[in-house]
């Protein structure tokens, strides 16, 4: 048979293809695309394609992807005559030089569908096609044990109410693929002790089950017996659930420090220790956590924290309210701290702020998440608000789908009509301050309608939730009332849990979310019911932080010691010990200030002014800087890094800071030293002023070593070095 004939043949389509279903475009290809990686940014899903060949990414836009696919280049990568011969085929199933390699078999479903549909004409997207709505993922949460397998089945429900199997068109991941390993067929092994989520995403839809290998150890009824409250109650049935043993509880100089840090931003002085410890008193932690949450510095270190969520810096140079607004917003934060203000009336009144900022600090919000843009809704604020109230990253889908969430383009610009009315009135800075207006709308005329343009699209859309409600907008309305009305709402669990999480991850050191700004439905808590029971109190104490505070550090699992027991040693996700961290920077200035009795200095602050009571994250402090203050740019949570790294280290100990501090001649050793103490009572009070704690006797005896051998000597070098260091010492530098 001649080789014309063979491709005549070829090219006649059989019966069974005549008579096959029609290919979708839409709920097929597209998602075919996504599996086989073609369209990741990796390969041709980045802006400018790779190799002549482009896609958008994960098939965010499916116009332009069947444009590019069937037209671009006089369609040459696809051959309507010979649809075997079609480059789409030929180089995923190696028989063209691919330099993604071979993704494809001869036979094999995706390729009979890729085939299926160029002999079909390669039809696009259809107006009114069945979208996909709801996946759903078999068997649901369950037990296995280590090297045991399960296979996934996942079920897409469609938006004319059909359901089908679209596993063999699925993508899935492992959040810890450490735990538990997938294949690309959805196929699980349980690979080591724990818990991980598996995530399987079809077209922006996204379904999740939890599969739990628990550890091959011995447990004891009695080490989850105890409990303070209903953290408890979730903790350590996770623990249990799990054989994980918690650790003991933890001594009560090591609580009155701990909690001093994690509450207040300070240490607790030589005096309070002393007091407490001494304390017979059953319930002595509950009454100390009550004082501590009404001392001025619980207000100063609380309003440090919201100044980094919100972002409170001096913009740019174009930022009339220069330092002053700065400070201006500060005081407006220190007021909600200090009333205790409910989390949503602070929101409400800070998202729907309006005026100039001379007269309302919370415009300087926008003055920082606006910038220059124009127009408020083409800013950073849109993601911002997302991100700091709802602990949700929607920034990503400004360009194109959310990776690994159901958030689509149209989502982001939705939710960016809530800030479509408000213009950014900007000054010169004599012709007085940054005015935030918010616009009417004509709806006769159709003038500044309420929504934004969908740059893609080019549909006008308009003010919608992330959750795609409907909300109702009258004429004249600012939008921005609206959302936050549906952000406050108690059945509304992002609000709730962003505010949750962040305290969590405050005092516990690891979120129950993490990271602790992105809440998603791929991205479940590491335990489920103890989140919803946060989120339930919160709730219901109508958003007082101050309550969760309390509730959090009153609870046996926060009191649990930081030393690890067999079995509990590599836990980092379960809360079985308390997770040692290097303080942050301010706090640690403010420790090394507060331990030598010697206070920092700040450029235009007066004398005695604590680093975590600045307003200003610029001001000048290379201590600050190499230690990790938030920069408050963005408000991710990792604006703030509590790493240790070389250049701290080198500080401390090759720095000036630490000598200048510690041999001042009005610092607390020179106080000490002029008192004629014993070796004893100097050491005491140096490792109570530091470590929060009485000298252990190993530690006296190295001293009374030291000291010997320096007989006739200079006692004052000696307690100058021993000063030195325990501030050196990583159990001064971190809370533990």
């Amino acid at each position: 048979m001649s080789r014309i004939a063979i491709i005549v043949l070829l090219a006649v389509p059989s019966l069974a293809h005549a008579q096959a279903e029609p290919v979708s475009f839409l709920n097929e290809v597209v998602p075919l695309l996504t599996r086989l990686g073609c369209n990741q940014g990796a390969c041709h899903g980045k802006l400018a394609g790779q190799n002549g060949f482009r896609l958008s990414l994960r098939g965010y836009a499916p116009e332009w992807d069947h444009d590019w696919l069937t037209r671009e280049y006089t369609g040459r990568r696809i051959n309507n005559a010979v649809p075997e011969a079609s480059l789409l085929l030929r180089k995923p199933l190696g028989e063209a030089p691919h330099e993604g390699g071979k993704l494809l078999a001869i036979g094999s479903r995706e390729h009979r569908t890729l085939l299926e549909w160029i002999r079909q004409g390669t039809p696009g997207p259809k107006k009114g096609e069945a979208e996909v709505r709801e996946l759903r993922l078999s068997p649901g949460s369950r037990v296995l044990g280590i090297g045991q397998e399960q296979q996934l089945q996942v079920t897409a429900r469609f938006s004319d109410g059909h359901e089908r199997d679209v596993t063999w068109l699925c993508q899935f991941f492992s959040n810890d693929s450490n735990a538990a390993a997938v294949t690309p067929a959805g196929l699980v092994k349980m690979v080591r002790p724990g818990e991980t989520a598996i995530r399987a995403s079809f077209l922006g839809q996204v379904a999740v089950v939890v599969l739990t290998a628990p550890y091959d150890q011995q447990v004891k009824a009695e080490w989850y017996a105890g409990r303070n409250n209903v953290i408890d109650d979730h903790v350590f049935k996770k623990l249990h659930d799990l054989r994980i043993p918690p650790s003991e509880a933890c001594d009560d100089a090591t609580f009155i420090r701990r909690v001093y840090l994690d509450t207040i931003g300070v240490l607790p002085t030589p005096a309070e220790i002393r007091a407490f410890v001494a304390d017979r008193a059953a319930d002595k932690r509950g009454r100390l956590v009550d004082r501590l949450l009404d001392r001025p510095e619980f207000v100063d270190f609380w309003a440090l924290q919201l100044g980094d969520l919100l972002q409170n810096r001096k913009e740019s140079d174009h930022d009339v309210r220069g330092t002053k607004g700065v400070r201006d917003l500060h005081e407006w934060l220190r007021r909600q701290v200090k009333d205790n203000r409910p989390w949503d009336q602070t929101a409400r009144d800070l998202l729907t702020v309006q005026g100039a900022t001379t007269e309302q600090p919370g415009v300087g919000y926008f003055v920082v998440t606006v910038g220059e843009q124009r127009d408020a809704h083409q800013s950073e604020v849109v993601a911002s608000v997302a991100q700091t109230f709802l602990g949700t990253r929607i920034g990503c889908a400004r360009c194109h789908n959310h990776p690994s969430e159901k958030y689509t383009q149209d989502d982001y610009y939705h939710f960016a009509g809530f800030f479509s009315r408000i213009r950014m009135e900007r000054k010169d800075p004599k012709q007085g301050a940054t005015v935030l207006a918010v616009s009417a709308s004509d709806p006769n005329q159709n003038k500044n309608p309420v929504g934004v343009l969908q740059p893609r699209t080019h549909k006008f859309l308009k003010p919608q939730p992330l959750d795609r409600s409907q909300p109702d907008i009258k004429p004249g309305d600012d939008p921005r009332r609206q959302l936050v009305r549906w952000m406050t709402e108690p059945g509304n669990p992002h609000f709730a849990g962003a505010m949750v999480n962040r305290l969590w991850a405050h005092f516990f050191n690891v979120g129950l979310v993490e990271p602790v700004d992105d809440i998603r439905a791929s991205n479940p808590p590491s335990n489920p019911e103890l989140w919803k029971a946060l989120v339930a109190e919160f709730v219901k104490s109508q958003f007082d932080r101050k309550h969760m505070i309390r509730l959090m550090v009153n609870s046996r699992a926060y009191q649990l010691a930081s030393e690890t027991k067999p079995g509990n040693d590599k836990e980092r996700r379960f809360y079985s010990h308390y997770y040692a961290r290097r303080l942050p920077a301010e706090v640690f200035l403010d420790a090394v200030s507060q331990a030598t009795g010697v206070p920092e200095r700040f450029d235009g602050y007066p004398v005695g002014i604590r680093a975590v009571q600045v307003p200003d994250p610029t001001v000048k402090s290379h201590f600050l800087s190499i230690f990790g203050r938030s920069e408050r740019i963005t408000p991710c949570a990792c604006e703030r890094n509590n790493d240790v790294t070389l250049p701290q280290l080198l500080h401390l100990q090759g720095g000036s800071t630490l000598p200048d501090k510690i041999r001042s001649g009005d610092g607390r050793l020179a106080a000490l030293m002029n008192k004629k103490l014993s070796d004893r009572e100097l050491a005491e009070e140096l490792s109570l002023a530091t470590f929060s704690r009485l000298p252990r006797p190993q530690e006296l005896a190295a001293l009374d070593e030291i000291l010997a051998q320096n007989a006739g000597g200079n006692r004052d070098e000696v307690y100058l070095d021993y000063f030195w260091a325990l501030l050196n010492a990583r159990e001064f530098a971190f809370n533990h």
